[in-house]
């Protein structure tokens, strides 16, 4: 089979064509193509990717007027600017891109981890361990929620600078009021 005949094919007395052809023919990426396809389901009518018409060799061949139609209707609607991005989608850099447990969860961890902090009189190693035994999720999660805590931890300590607290005989924090430093 030549190369050309692998892009694009008679079947049912119909021209159809491989995704390899519709990426030469729209500039679109293997990534974009992929996700037309995908996504098409979320496409008004006018704008869905076509459907595939056949498969040969384990290849998806489209409707040839199909992928013309779709292409012409998306370079009028959408225009060729974006048709790059494909991906990742952006998220809010701290691992929340839309699904998921998101910033929330991860809140809720850094809080839990905090009052650990608290409780303790600081970091303590193996803590992250601890705490994904008693509260599950993996290590690794809670090891960014613990170094997030640490900071907050230090932060707080640096706003009572000028402050000591009391301490036990251990070393420990204990409750009561603040000494001011003489």
């Amino acid at each position: 089979m030549s190369g050309d005949e692998a892009l694009r094919r008679v079947e049912g007395g119909r021209w159809v064509v491989s995704r390899a052809w519709v990426m030469e023919h729209t500039g679109a990426s293997a990534a974009t193509v992929a996700r037309w396809y995908g996504q098409r389901a979320q496409c008004p009518e006018g704008l869905r990717f076509p459907e595939v018409a056949c498969t040969i060799e384990r290849v998806h061949y489209y409707d040839q007027e199909a992928v013309e139609a779709f292409w012409a209707a998306w370079r009028e609607d959408v225009g060729t600017g974006r048709l790059r991005r494909a991906g990742r989608p952006r998220g809010d850099g701290r691992g929340n891109h839309g699904g998921g447990w998101g910033r929330a969860r991860r809140d809720q961890a850094v809080a839990t981890a905090l009052e650990e902090l608290k409780h303790a009189g600081g970091y303590q190693r193996g803590m992250a361990t601890r705490l994904a035994r008693e509260h599950g999720g993996n290590e690794r999660s809670w090891q960014r929620a613990v170094a997030e805590a640490r900071t907050l931890y230090g932060h707080e300590d640096s706003q009572s600078q000028g402050y000591t607290a009391e301490r036990s005989s251990d070393g420990k924090r204990e409750a009561g009021a603040a000494q001011p430093v003489p």
